[in-house]
């Protein structure tokens, strides 16, 4: 009886051991998972300071290249907007001078003479004209100066010319067929006619002032703006105050103003020689600064309106005189220029000695002892086709001038001339 009892004992003892076992099993997985899961809490926080640590270090974040495109953009916007202001208060400023002006205008036709009265004159004159008069409005005033416009660039000079017509004649003509009456029943046009008178005087007289013609212009800009004879001689005296100006900055924003304001007299009077003649000196001007991609398109500028230039006054010599000057820069453009010019027009500036030679030579056609300049460019163009003895008349010719200090640079390469004839 005692083997049961003890094989029980035995069985129960075994049971015991195995849910002690258990039990102990059991609370060490227990402990085992927390361990893991404090592990766990303490290497995610250390995760996420260390995270803020390198955000904290690295600044603030830079935007993605979408978000900087529309920051750009944006910034254009507010830019275009703030223009915009600007334009529409200019225009606010402009429209009661404009007002003034009308009722000016309208108050100088009295009862005896209405804008229509007016406007049947101006059509008989017209037909005046039709019948065998000269047309003024196909006549600019041309300058009567003998100066020299340098350019390094090479793409300007000088001009000098004698018309036929008297300058006081073609701006009394003018003045009236702008404003539709005769020069002395209008005070604005006798005013007008004033003005133009002592600017081109300022301009055309080397002891006198130029700088005062270009204020005295400058001042009137407001009352004369839709005038071209007006503009193209502001264009003109912008190209004065270039030449007279020593701070290379500020030559080149007279030449950039000059070009904005001759290009609105093209656009005005698209007819008129002189407007195309300085938008063309102006653009020479503007050859001398910047990359040779600007020399070039400045210089084609250059060519297309001293060609209608031409095309509209072809009996003018300092014309010819320019266009020579052009012809000659150009056959002397470097292999870099005319890779650029090739890349950037169709049609490349191009030409030769031969055609600048017959531009100088149609000046002296037109106006025989034209200038010292003009005769030491055919001396240049014969000596390098090989033609020594014209080379050397024309050299001689050159030297006959009188001595003038303003020509330093053409008196230099004159007698550069002479020293290599009589090698």
């Amino acid at each position: 009886m005692t083997q049961p009892t003890d094989g029980k004992a035995l069985v129960l003892g075994l049971l015991a051991g195995v849910g002690i076992g258990a039990a102990g099993l059991t609370l060490a997985v227990a402990w085992y998972r927390r361990t893991k899961e404090n592990e766990s809490s303490i290497s995610a926080a250390r995760s996420r300071a260390e995270f803020h640590k390198r955000l904290k270090a690295s600044g603030p974040r830079l935007p993605s290249p979408r978000q900087a495109d529309i920051l750009e953009t944006l910034s254009e916007l507010i830019r275009s907007l703030e223009e915009v202001k600007g334009e529409v208060q200019s225009l606010k400023e402009a429209v009661p001078r404009l007002e003034e002006r009308v009722r000016k205008e309208l108050s100088e036709f009295g009862p005896e003479r209405s804008p229509r009265k007016a406007a049947r004159k101006r059509k008989r004159s017209e037909r005046v004209l039709e019948d065998g008069d000269v047309d003024v409005s196909a006549v600019g005033f041309g300058s009567v100066s003998s100066e020299e416009v340098e350019s390094e660039g090479g793409y300007i000079t000088a001009h000098t010319d004698t018309e036929e017509e008297s300058e006081e004649e073609k701006i009394c003509s003018t003045v009236n067929a702008t404003y539709g009456s005769p020069l002395q029943e209008d005070s604005q046009a006798r005013e007008f006619n004033v003005l133009i008178q002592k600017a081109d005087n300022l301009h055309d007289n080397p002891e006198l002032d130029k700088e005062e013609g270009f204020q005295l212009l400058l001042g009137k800009k407001d009352q004369f703006w839709d005038q071209v004879e007006f503009l193209w001689r502001l264009a003109r005296a912008y190209a004065d105050m270039h030449d007279i100006a020593v701070d290379v900055e500020d030559k080149k924003n007279y030449a950039v103003i000059g070009k904005e304001i001759a290009m609105d007299a093209v656009k005005l009077g698209p007819q008129n020689a002189d407007s195309h003649m300085w938008l063309a000196i102006v653009c020479g001007h503007l050859s001398e600064y910047g990359s040779v991609q600007s020399k070039i398109k400045n210089g084609t500028l250059f060519k297309d309106h001293i060609d209608k230039a031409i095309e509209l006054r072809p009996q003018d010599p300092k014309l010819y005189h320019l266009l020579g000057r052009w012809c000659y820069a150009a056959s002397k453009l470097s292999w870099l220029e005319k890779k650029v010019a090739a890349t950037l027009f169709n049609e490349p500036p191009n030409s030769t000695i031969q055609e600048a030679l017959q531009c100088f030579l149609k000046v002296e056609e037109l106006h025989p002892s034209y200038s010292k300049t003009n005769c030491v460019y055919i001396t240049k163009c014969y000596r390098e086709l090989g033609q020594t003895n014209n080379a050397q008349m024309w050299c001689d010719t050159a030297a006959s001038f009188p001595y003038n200090a303003k020509e330093q640079e053409t008196q230099e390469e004159l007698e550069s001339l002479l020293s290599l004839l009589k090698q």
